[in-house]
């Protein structure tokens, strides 16, 4: 081994115990300094509460998770046609393009009350709210992504007599697939928090509620609790994201 790189083992071990040291750490420095449980609670008594909750905070994670999930598909679709739509029509992305960065501007927090307004206290202002989160990274990368052929290879295109539609899937989108699932792997949990957002300015049920009830309540133990499940379910869409990019690279035939 090369000094300077770790092995296969410590890249797995090291992670594993700067987790441990931060959370002994924890355990014993909220007892030492006199810090009340209503408001941070210690490792041991948060893990308690994953446990004798479980249920209560499943449910809970059920709305969030179908909201963060309708709101990913339905905000990366929506960037991905307009992304298409820039990509041909450059007259249409000088004149609109701008329009969207400067949007993308508004603070999520100052769009949600605007939302819920509108829409009312249902599912679909959170889905509308975790859209808009996983919309503008997924709109700028793949818009980039599209452009990324270079001019000779377009006209190599042309000079094959390849259609529009050909040079789009054996051209354009395998240029801008990279891109795309590094916004996609962004948007998985942006999605999450949307979702949360969503539900912190109006709901009954979800994290986002079980957060700002508990926050009220001096529930210390199930707000970090809450927060745990959140973090937890991001992680699991980042990574089934990263396992259908794997299996998307996989599918694609090899080049020479």
């Amino acid at each position: 081994m090369r000094r300077g790189h770790l092995t296969t083992t410590e890249t797995i071990a090291l992670p594993v115990i700067g987790a441990l040291t931060l959370i002994a750490a924890w355990q014993w420095l909220v007892p030492a300094l006199g810090v009340p449980a209503y408001i941070v609670p210690t490792p041991l008594a948060v893990m308690q509460t994953l446990a004798t909750e479980r249920n209560f905070l499943f449910q809970n994670a059920l709305p969030t998770l179908c909201e963060a999930a309708l709101g990913f598909l339905l905000g990366n679709a929506m960037a991905i046609v307009m992304a298409v739509t820039f990509a041909y029509n450059p007259r249409l992305r000088a004149a609109y393009f701008p329009i969207v960065l400067l949007f993308n501007t508004i603070p999520v927090l100052a769009l949600a009350p605007i939302i819920i307004l509108i829409f009312g206290l249902g599912i679909l202002p959170k889905v509308i709210i975790a859209a808009l989160l996983c919309f503008f990274p997924t709109l700028v990368n793949t818009a980039r992504g599209l452009n990324l052929a270079t001019p000779n290879e377009l006209e190599l295109m042309h000079v094959l007599s390849a259609s529009g539609w050909e040079t789009f899937w054996r051209l354009r989108a395998p240029r801008s697939a990279p891109m795309l699932f590094a916004s996609l792997r962004i948007a998985a949990t942006t999605s999450v928090i949307g979702a949360i957002v969503g539900e912190w300015i109006g709901s009954n049920a979800g994290l986002g509620a079980v957060i700002i009830q508990s926050s009220f309540n001096y529930q210390a133990d199930r707000l970090f609790a809450a927060v745990i499940v959140a973090s937890l379910s991001g992680i699991a869409f980042f990574a089934l994201v990263a396992r259908v990019e794997r299996l998307f690279h996989r599918l694609q035939p090899e080049r020479q």
